[in-house]
């Protein structure tokens, strides 16, 4: 049967209306302005309904597969699925699980202990239908590892794989040009400080050359069956020039003004942190995003390490950085699906998937009352 939700907020890609959506697992089937009269529409009291949420950038999944430092989940699929249902619940309908192959050195090893587990349980919850939502994988590619391509070479021409990042931590690099905010992270997360300097000079010696040899090869193995490459961290002109060459179609967290603007004028799709603007400010040094998206070189929003950051992250540019609601809400659906080239989602328009999201807004917080993935409920 299907669903009839009247007297709602309709976020359109250029307006907000009061209006009735009427979906079914095959699609959104109409959208109109008015309140409905259907028997079995449901009066959703003014709430919010906008198109489901799409996130090309969660690290969400690695706390559910060790939720304690050194203490690794077992059965993998079930941390998963507790993944999948956080996500829904945050009002997301596509993920782009980010899943970190290699690693810098000796920082967050761990992830070279789960990467494995973590591709298997996505490709089973995917296999079993399990999953509340849409789960791709988004191969974060850690360029100084030594051992970066023997780790992703089993999954070159996996499905799954649908976008790859290229990612450098040399410490006075990009994110971490700062050093002593690099410093601050790494004994937060347990380095004594004699370890940190130890890993710094290990990792500046031997970052380039890894970085150098295993960028053109990540790009090579991946842009043969057109999976997208994004940048990630770019801090000045010359890296995203360095994307543009190698085929990058985004730059994804850029630090500073200077390499957003690049960016934009470069053909370069921009994609930077909720928890930024939800904070705001960069935990690591980096630009503001709310300054990105007042001038204008923003284009898309991650909820990277907090998924409820995507709606949050919304109200407040809109509410305090004076973004339009229709706006706002495109770096979290539209906008994100056109740059990932999913044309079939992220508009609440009729043919289209009926992924949708229904929440209201107690002053900057949102709360989530109901999500659909295509067309079924999932939360």
């Amino acid at each position: 049967m299907a669903t009839i939700l009247s007297n709602a907020r309709l976020i359109l890609d250029n307006e907000v209306v009061t209006g009735t959506i009427v979906f079914d697992e095959t699609g959104i089937l109409s959208v109109d302005q008015g309140v409905t009269g259907l028997p079995g529409a449901i009066d959703v009291g003014g709430d919010f309904v906008a198109p489901g949420l799409v996130e090309m950038h969660t690290d969400n999944m690695e706390k559910h597969f060790m939720p304690r430092p050194k203490v690794f989940w077992p059965n993998g699929l079930a941390a998963a699925l507790v993944h999948d249902a956080q996500m829904a619940a945050a009002g997301v309908t596509t993920v782009y699980d980010a899943i970190c192959a290699g690693t810098p050195f000796s920082a967050k090893d761990y992830r070279k202990d789960i990467f494995a587990d973590v591709m298997a349980a996505l490709r089973d919850g995917r296999r079993e239908g399990v999953f509340r939502i849409d789960h791709r994988i988004h191969m974060r590619c850690e360029l100084t590892s030594p051992d970066l391509l023997a780790d992703i070479e089993p999954y070159r021409d996996d499905a799954l794989v649908q976008l790859v990042s290229l990612m450098d931590h040399t410490p006075g690099q990009r994110q971490w040009r700062d050093i002593q905010h690099l410093k601050t992270y790494a004994m937060g997360n347990g380095k004594s400080e004699a370890e940190f300097e130890e890993d710094v000079v290990l990792r500046q010696q031997e970052g380039a050359a890894n970085v150098s040899r295993n960028w053109s090869a990540v790009v090579a193995m991946f842009s043969e069956r057109g999976v997208p490459i994004a940048t990630h961290d770019d801090t000045t002109v010359e890296h995203v020039e360095a994307g543009v060459a190698s085929g990058a179609v985004i730059s994804e967290f850029p630090t500073t003004v200077e390499a957003a603007r690049a960016a934009r004028q470069r053909g370069l799709a921009t994609v930077a942190g909720a928890p930024n603007v939800v904070r705001g400010g960069s935990h690591s040094g980096g630009v503001s995003v709310s300054e990105l998206a007042e001038k204008g070189l923003l284009d898309g929003l991650s909820s990277d390490y907090v998924p409820a950051s995507l709606l949050q992250a919304v109200l407040k540019l809109h509410h305090d950085h004076g973004v339009g609601l229709p706006e706002a809400t495109g770096m979290v659906s539209w906008k994100v699906a056109d740059i990932l080239g999913l044309r079939d989602r992220g508009h609440l328009k009729p043919g289209l998937r009926a992924d949708i999201v229904r929440f209201r807004a107690l002053g900057p917080t949102p709360v989530v009352a109901a999500v659909w993935s295509q067309g079924e409920r999932a939360f």
